[in-house]
């Protein structure tokens, strides 16, 4: 088991630092603009938490595609607060056995810990990179998260669709955040553009 917390908190704090002009800024996830960005964090900060109570709901079935203009009004506040119950609810000894569900797959318990400690990893990252702010992450959940995706990659050299894209290069002396920001697809280099 991890603890979540460290890295929900960190993200809720660059999603509280995010500014409006920056909503339609591109980020260094493919396709996504910052807002798009946010109302995906929205959503599986709630999915994964669902999934950790074993809870599933009617809109995890089928979960609609990120839309920053569906972003709810409140989002600065919503979304750190449901990245902190996102946390709680992985502190849960249960939440970590057994089957569950997040957007209509069907998972080992373990395994959608994973995916929610990667997911709130690289987006953290995605957000602060794409806002001008830091993110850092435990060592400990990087690690975790970088041998999720390694695995990822062995099974799908060609990325993964839904999840990431094809592996970026990254210098050999690339700290483990940055190989698994690589592993995801993504140039550590991204920069938005002015």
């Amino acid at each position: 088991m991890y603890d979540l917390h460290p890295a929900t908190q960190a993200l809720g704090t660059v999603v509280a630092g995010v500014r409006d002009d920056q909503l339609e800024d591109p980020t260094p996830c493919p396709g996504f603009s910052v807002a798009d960005l946010l109302d995906h964090v929205d959503g599986l900060a709630h999915a994964f938490a669902e999934a950790a109570a074993k809870e599933v709901s009617d809109g995890s079935q089928d979960p609609p595609a990120p839309d920053g203009a569906t972003l709810a009004a409140d989002w600065r506040r919503r979304i750190p607060r449901r990245l902190a119950t996102l946390a709680r609810a992985w502190r849960e000894e249960p939440a970590w056995s057994g089957m569950t569900q997040a957007g209509g797959v069907d998972l080992p318990g373990e395994v959608a810990a994973l995916v929610a400690v990667n997911e709130v990893i690289v987006h953290g990252w995605d957000l602060a990179t794409a806002t001008g702010q830091r993110f850092g992450a435990e060592p400990d959940l990087v690690a975790a998260a970088l041998r999720f995706v390694e695995q990822s990659v062995r099974d799908s050299p060609g990325g993964t669709p839904g999840l990431f894209g094809p592996p970026v290069p990254t210098p050999a002396d690339a700290d483990p955040l940055h190989r698994l920001i690589g592993l995801t697809g993504r140039d550590v280099g991204w920069r938005p553009t002015t």
